[in-house]
């Protein structure tokens, strides 16, 4: 039997249902393979966004080195603590990549990190409540050191990660802090960390020094993995510029450590230092008290004021070297012509000597100035006239900026309005200068008339490709005297040092020659008037070394020292100086003064022959000879026989007989236990150095068993013991005894009344009182410091 046909609409209905959606869905393919888009979104963008992986590679900070290249700040390796919260980081339970207990997580880290359990929790529990993938822990989980790392991860806290990061290193720690400055790290309003410079050059040079970060661009899988063969895109780092300074670090180390011992035993208010190369400019250290370590930015204070540059002072007598110069170059400075020290009028002003206004009566202008007179300056200025000598401020740079290469420099104020302004101009009151300016005007006088512009910017350069993009060369400033005229300066200003009734005594040197002013500024008071009291000044020098040609010129200030009964205020400011001077020429190599080349003798086997005729053949040959005994054979003797011993070198014979005791005054330890060993006697040695006194004198007969005591000193310490005899070798009493003979009240009421003239330009008729130069004051005398 024949079927019948019958036409099933629901299922053809069905079929072109299913075949119309796979026309559309072949269409829909098509398109997007043709065209890459989906709804208008480029599907190889999606994925990127998805796949695409971004790593940024950060640029090093520029470094700040010394002359040498000697490391003063870099960026250093360092690490930043993430903890991860998301589970999703965790693809194998027993390897959990995420923190599973925030409770232990927080009690861990709080004894490594240095903040509370409680803030570490705090985080942690906000990350978890708030649903982020990692959180991290403010400033205490930044600049993590890598054994502080290495610690931590001996603890093995889940979902605890450390990543690279960079920190400022300052490796000198306090070290020209207030030049150098410092930068830290700072958050950005993405919450991006970059590294700014707050301070100093960190600050002043902030754009050459940061450097560009780079980027590394890769594929990953949707777990993070880097897929292979996949094309990787790398923008490089840019690193900032080095900072090259003109500073020398081992200079500068002398200078910190000579600053730190004055600071430590004085405790002053305030230093100021600054060594420079008087030939060039360069500006070689510079420091002050009080200072702080840019590591941490302990010892920080509001004062954020380099003081060099940006703070302005009475120079006092160290401005007695331009006016005497100002003469010379005039022709109008005669060493030997008299005036009659004390007191000197000009009009109804009355100035006077350091010394109360008693002076000296009539002696010569160079003693004047050895004596730092300020009445010889007020006679110098009738010879060079106000006019002229006013030329002379202008031509050394006073009054104006020297250009340093370092910004807020202070110009200073050189009052000149009165006739009596330009008179306590000449000895340093009143005006006022900056260090820096100091130095500069110095310069003139230690480089033989040319006056060198103070820089402290070496160079800068890539320290990738070596570029150069800025190079400092030295800059001359002016020429305000000839050089026949440095030269005699330098030569009075050796002389103030050198002289029997030098100011500068205790600036010498042991191994070279010196040259310099002291100086004792008045400081003013709250209330506008000068302080008064021993302590209250700014004691200075401005000095420089070899006298002869000098390669280092120095300004220090010591302000309000805490002094003892029997020291003045040069004292602290000669340790700095002779210690920097001393060691930073020897540093340079410069070639000591008067430095002779010492023979050497061989020495004989004397054994058995006449210690009579021994000693005569020695002393002869420039030797030292010292017998233990009577002049008998010899049994023994140093140095042994083959050994050498320099011309002037001391001998000792062994002979028998009484012992007679010699002089042991500058015997080394060792040639101390030289003669004890040959001579049988007991000797207590105590101390370190050079023999400076003995129990029993030269020529007394001892036996074997009656001890001698004998006391070493070092040289430093022998030179402390001389600096607080009195500047100019007295004894400490007898200068306090000669300063009593001064009423207080004639240094108290003028030192108002001068400082009342110095602040009240209008009103001339106030006198400018006996005392008004920096060194006044009953209790300072003739000159510690003037």
């Amino acid at each position: 039997m024949k079927k019948k046909f019958r036409f099933q609409w629901g299922a053809f209905l069905l079929f072109l249902l299913f075949a119309g959606l796979f026309f559309l869905l072949l269409a829909r393919i098509v398109t997007i393979q043709a065209t890459g888009q989906v709804e208008g979104q480029e599907l190889a963008a999606k994925a990127a966004a998805k796949y695409n992986q971004e790593q940024v590679l950060k640029a090093e900070r520029g470094r700040i080195l010394d002359r040498n290249g000697d490391v003063v700040a870099e960026d250093t390796l360092t690490y930043r603590l993430v903890a991860v919260l998301d589970e999703s980081a965790t693809q194998k339970a027993s390897n959990p990549r995420h923190v599973i207990d925030v409770e232990k997580t927080a009690d861990v880290l709080a004894e490594h990190l240095d903040t509370s359990r409680e803030k570490l929790l705090k985080i942690l529990k906000n990350g978890v409540e708030k649903d982020l993938y990692q959180v991290e822990f403010g400033s205490a989980g930044r600049e993590i050191s890598h054994t502080k790392m290495k610690e931590m991860q001996k603890e093995k806290l889940p979902g605890i990660l450390f990543v690279n990061d960079l920190k400022r290193l300052y490796p000198n720690g306090a070290f020209a802090s207030h030049l150098i400055g410092f930068a830290m790290k700072e958050e950005l309003e993405d919450g991006q960390m970059v590294t700014k410079g707050k301070m100093g050059l960190e600050a002043i040079h902030d754009e050459v020094l940061t450097g560009k970060n780079g980027k590394m661009e890769f594929d990953t899988d949707k777990w993070g993995y880097l897929l292979p063969n996949s094309e990787s895109a790398v923008t490089p780092a840019i690193d900032g510029s080095d900072l090259q300074l003109t500073l020398d670090k081992t200079l500068q180390n002398f200078l910190e450590d000579a600053m730190s011992t004055v600071q430590e035993e004085y405790d002053p208010t305030r230093m100021i230092a600054v060594v420079a190369n008087p030939k060039t400019g360069e500006i070689l250290a510079m420091s002050q008290r009080p200072t702080f370590n840019p590591n941490t930015r302990e010892g920080l204070s509001d004062n954020w004021l380099n003081e060099s540059v940006e703070l302005t002072i009475e120079p006092g007598s160290p401005m007695k070297m331009f006016t005497v110069a100002s003469a010379i170059e005039e022709g109008k400075w005669d060493p030997d012509a008299t005036y009659k020290s004390g007191t000197y009028k000009l009009g109804p002003d009355t100035i006077g000597d350091h010394n109360s206004g008693r002076g000296w009566g009539t002696i010569t202008f160079l003693e004047g100035i050895q004596r730092s007179s300020n009445v010889s300056m007020a006679y110098l200025l009738e010879r060079i006239g106000q006019e002229n000598f006013r030329k002379y401020i202008d031509a050394f740079g006073f009054g104006k900026k020297t250009g340093i290469d370092l910004p807020r420099e202070a110009s200073g104020k050189i009052l000149d309005k009165y006739a009596s302004n330009v008179l306590t101009l000449t000895y340093g009151q009143g005006s006022t200068v900056t260090p820096v300016q100091m130095i500069q005007a110095a310069s003139a006088i230690a480089n033989d008339g040319v006056m060198m512009k103070p820089y402290v910017i070496d160079q800068i350069r890539n320290p990738d490709t070596g570029e150069v993009t800025v190079k400092s060369e030295p800059e001359e400033a002016g020429q305000p005297i000839s050089a026949e005229t440095a030269k005699q300066v330098r030569e009075i200003l050796a002389s103030t040092v050198t002289a029997e009734h030098g100011s500068a005594k205790g600036f010498a040197l042991q191994d070279y020659t010196s040259a310099g002013k002291t100086g004792t500024a008045q400081i003013p008071g709250e209330d506008g008037r000068y302080m008064t009291g021993r302590n209250n000044y700014l004691f200075s020098f401005l000095g420089m070394a070899p006298a002869e040609d000098p390669e280092l010129l120095v300004y220090i200030g010591v302000q309000q020292p805490n002094l003892p009964a029997n020291e003045y205020g040069s004292v602290p400011v000669s340790k700095i100086f002779t210690s920097v001077m001393e060691n930073g020429l020897k540093h340079m190599n410069i070639e000591p003064e008067n430095i002779q080349t010492a023979t050497a003798m061989t020495m004989d086997d004397f054994s058995g022959k006449s210690s009579k005729e021994v000693a005569a053949k020695l002393k002869k040959n420039g030797l030292k000879v010292v017998r233990t005994g009577a002049a008998t054979e010899v049994e023994g003797q140093y140095p042994a026989a083959g050994e050498k011993v320099l011309k002037g070198g001391t001998v000792i014979l062994k002979t028998g007989g009484t012992a007679v005791l010699p002089d042991f005054t500058g015997w080394s330890k060792r040639e101390l236990l030289a003669y004890q060993s040959l001579s049988g006697l007991s000797l207590e040695i105590a101390g370190q150095g050079f023999a400076v006194s003995q129990s029993l004198s030269k020529g007394t007969k001892i036996s074997p068993d009656e001890p001698v005591v004998i006391q070493l000193q070092t040289p430093q310490d022998s030179f402390k013991i001389k600096m607080k005899d009195g500047p100019e070798g007295t004894p400490a009493e007898e200068n306090e005894a000669a300063d009593s003979t001064a009423p207080a009240t004639e240094t108290e009421e003028p030192v108002e009344e001068a400082a009342d003239a110095i602040t009240n330009e209008e009103n001339t008729q106030q006198e400018i009182n006996v005392e008004i130069d920096e060194e006044i004051t009953e209790e300072i005398i003739e000159d510690t410091s003037g």
